[in-house]
């Protein structure tokens, strides 16, 4: 029933693009990414796995996005685009969970409204010397093996997200409605909350950002579990070198009593290096510090990634990358945002394809 919705939807959204690409611009676009990757520690026992795996550098997708011209430098904008499973040809979640938005923009700036990646998302990506790789960056969030992430939330339903921009300064505000109902909700409920602001020139940026999400009250207590992250970065970039710091504080005040706030700060550095035009080496060094935990049981991981980029066109991309990550306390940890491992060590080795279209 899934394959055949989804089916009849991509040839709903095809049609849509023909008979509307003369009349306004339309665009069909992806990002193919696939490779093999072999991790230790990845099974109970601290047995190795192999994969053939979808998004080593970035995660799989396509979409379709366009605008109509309104007059008077006003524009109608949408995009719609959805995550692959290039391993297995599934559909990543939701089908339309990465974009699902429509709004208008002129000189003033963009106003979206719909499923989309949030503020804070958008600018904190720039500053992370992995662009996000699940292969391997935890500048979105950490560890799987973790108790927490300790991340941002990427992406809202429900959103309101006004984006501008004035020369090399961004900024911009997320709004995700709770949108919960009964009696004794709020309009606090379930709402979540990005802003944030940057400078990006080619050669120097710097960016802050704010975020916060909010549970449902809780009756007992009368309150509702408040996560925060903060985040702080900048780049600086001369000749064939770029250089990168950022770092990101989390707290989650739990709304239930007697439960612990979750506390955890994350920081990372990393430097890219172009010894010709179309490779690139970048290295990388992510560090998670575990607050409010009971004494040994703060594993503390650090995470090392080295890797190795070669444009074999413009739209073309080979790759291969190395990590390893280590804890303290004998506690388990692992490289990847979405799989568990099982030592208090982890090393990986994704080799990898990726295409643009």
């Amino acid at each position: 029933m899934k394959r055949t919705s989804m089916a009849a939807a991509v040839a709903m959204m095809f049609a849509a693009y023909t008979s509307a690409h003369a009349q306004s611009n339309v665009q069909v676009y992806g990002l193919l990414d696939m490779g093999v990757d072999i991790s230790n520690n990845a099974q109970a026992g601290g047995g190795s796995v192999t994969h053939v795996s979808s998004g080593g550098m970035n995660t799989s997708r396509w979409g379709i996005k366009g605008s109509e011209d309104l007059g008077g430098g006003l524009k109608a904008v949408f995009q719609l685009e959805s995550g692959i499973l290039m391993d297995t040809g599934a559909q990543d979640g939701n089908l339309f969970k990465r974009q699902a938005n429509v709004g208008l923009e002129g000189n003033w700036g963009r106003v979206i409204l719909g499923r989309s990646f949030t503020s804070v998302y958008d600018t904190v990506i720039r500053f992370d010397p992995m662009g996000f790789a699940p292969y391997y960056s935890w500048a979105t969030g950490g560890s799987a093996t973790l108790p927490s992430k300790y991340g941002m939330t990427t992406g809202f339903d429900n959103l309101i997200k006004y984006s501008g921009k004035t020369g090399d300064w961004n900024y911009g505000f997320s709004y995700g409605m709770g949108e919960q109902q009964g009696a004794g909700a709020s309009s606090a409920d379930s709402a979540k909350y990005a802003g944030a602001v940057s400078y990006q020139s080619e050669s120097l940026g710097a960016m802050f950002t704010a975020e916060r999400i909010n549970g449902n009250n809780v009756v007992a207590t009368g309150n509702r579990d408040e996560t925060t992250a903060y985040h702080l970065g900048g780049y600086y970039a001369t000749g064939d070198f770029k250089f990168w710091l950022g770092g990101r504080t989390y707290k989650l005040v739990a709304g239930k009593a007697a439960t612990a706030d979750v506390k955890g700060n994350t920081l990372w550095a990393g430097v890219a290096y172009k010894p010709q035009p179309n490779v690139t080496i970048t290295g990388a060094v992510y560090h998670i510090d575990q607050r409010n935990l009971a004494a040994g049981k703060d594993a503390d991981p650090t995470m090392y990634v080295l890797r190795y980029r070669y444009a074999a066109s413009k739209r073309t991309d080979l790759y291969a990358t190395v990590g390893y990550t280590k804890g303290k306390h004998d506690q388990l940890v692992g490289l990847s945002r979405d799989d568990a491992a099982f030592g208090d060590s982890q090393h990986g080795v994704m080799v990898g394809i990726q295409h643009r279209f």
